[in-house]
């Protein structure tokens, strides 16, 4: 039994617009026009280059403090059976909706990594699981127009 596996679309397509890579769901221009002619093969090897983007760009991005606090909220959000960076994903995409701090998971925003627009004017305690998702869409998206001028754009 073949399991039908979503397409990796956010219904916020960029491509329309001219975009080269979509701004919603990092794919290529090419990825989408051709995704229902590809195979489950390919479609994976596109899921999974999705997947190891977001996953870098969480490592560097999250780190946490209080392992116990992550994985209890990782139960009580019914994710703990998920691989790590998928829960983490996963957890932090249901704390932003229900506007829960970082913190309440036991992570907090890797100082390091993060180039504060304003390091005056961090963002508080409240705002900061937003702020994580916001770095984690504008790094993949540039990340992946990197990808896709390294790798298919033709020089003019």
């Amino acid at each position: 039994m073949q399991i039908n596996k979503r397409t990796p679309c956010v219904g916020i397509c960029s491509t329309t617009y001219g975009d080269l890579v979509c701004r919603g769901c990092k794919r290529f221009a090419h990825e989408i026009v051709q995704w229902n002619g590809y195979d489950a093969t390919q479609q994976d090897a596109v899921r999974e280059r999705l997947s190891r983007l977001r996953d870098e760009i969480l490592e560097a991005l999250l780190v946490c403090h209080e392992p116990g606090l992550l994985r209890a909220a990782l139960g009580e959000a019914g994710l703990a059976d998920l691989d790590q960076k998928e829960g983490q994903y996963q957890l932090l995409r249901l704390m932003v909706r229900r506007e829960k701090p970082l913190a309440s998971a036991g992570l907090a925003l890797s100082r390091g990594a993060v180039a504060w627009p304003n390091p005056g004017n961090q963002p508080t305690p409240e705002l900061d699981t937003l702020y994580a998702m916001q770095l984690l869409d504008a790094e993949s998206y540039r990340r992946a127009k990197a990808h896709y001028e390294r790798n298919f754009k033709v020089p003019a």
